[in-house]
């Protein structure tokens, strides 16, 4: 009896004394590379992985890059628009991989001035929410710590435009350069009319 009860009695003093461990990982500061397609792997990627994760793959050919683009949207269910599928997949063949001659623009529709159309095209609905806070701020509440400000639409352009980190919190914000004025003012102006109801 006694070989059995002096274990299950250590067993639950260390149980009782066991404390919560907190791991606080570091902020991500890792980009990556600059050439056309970076803000759409920006928009698409970084709300999910590290852009360590790219940089430290040995070079893939262009087959080894449409299967994990190809993965990302059928098993996790990653919101790439079809229509950006491939340039997403030419962007990580030509900077991560072995295809030189992958193609090097990335067509942006800049006719498109729909804000919510934006929104999901350009990924910013990966990482914010109208009405709850995602890794990024909601909508509401961008446009409630704003309703008073009357340089609003400048700073919510320029959070766009330029992009960053420390406003919401310590995870950065990609910079969107690929948008018209027009498209970023009527993303602008779309996240500043979300009152909450």
């Amino acid at each position: 009896m006694k070989r059995i009860l002096i274990p299950a009695m250590l067993a639950i003093g260390f149980v009782a004394t066991a404390k919560v461990v907190t791991i606080q990982l570091p902020v991500e500061t890792a980009s990556y590379k600059a050439g056309a397609g970076v803000e759409l792997a920006n928009s698409q990627c970084l709300a999910c992985h590290s852009a360590d994760y790219a940089s430290m793959q040995p070079p893939k050919p262009r087959d080894f890059w449409t299967a994990e683009v190809a993965k990302m949207k059928g098993k996790y269910a990653a919101p790439i628009p079809d229509d950006q599928t491939n340039a997403l997949i030419a962007y990580f063949s030509r900077s991560y991989g072995t295809d030189t001659n992958a193609a090097s623009t990335v067509a942006f529709d800049s006719t498109i001035l729909d804000p919510q159309t934006l929104a999901t095209k350009m990924g910013c609905l990966n990482c914010h929410n109208v009405d709850k806070k995602v890794i990024g701020p909601a909508y509401q509440d961008v446009a409630a710590k704003y309703a008073h400000d009357a340089n609003a639409m400048q700073r919510v352009r320029e959070q766009i435009t330029r992009g960053g980190s420390g406003k919401w919190g310590t995870v950065p914000m990609p910079a969107y350069t690929i948008m018209t004025d027009a498209q970023v003012d009527s993303l602008a102006n779309w996240v500043l009319s979300q009152k909450a109801k």
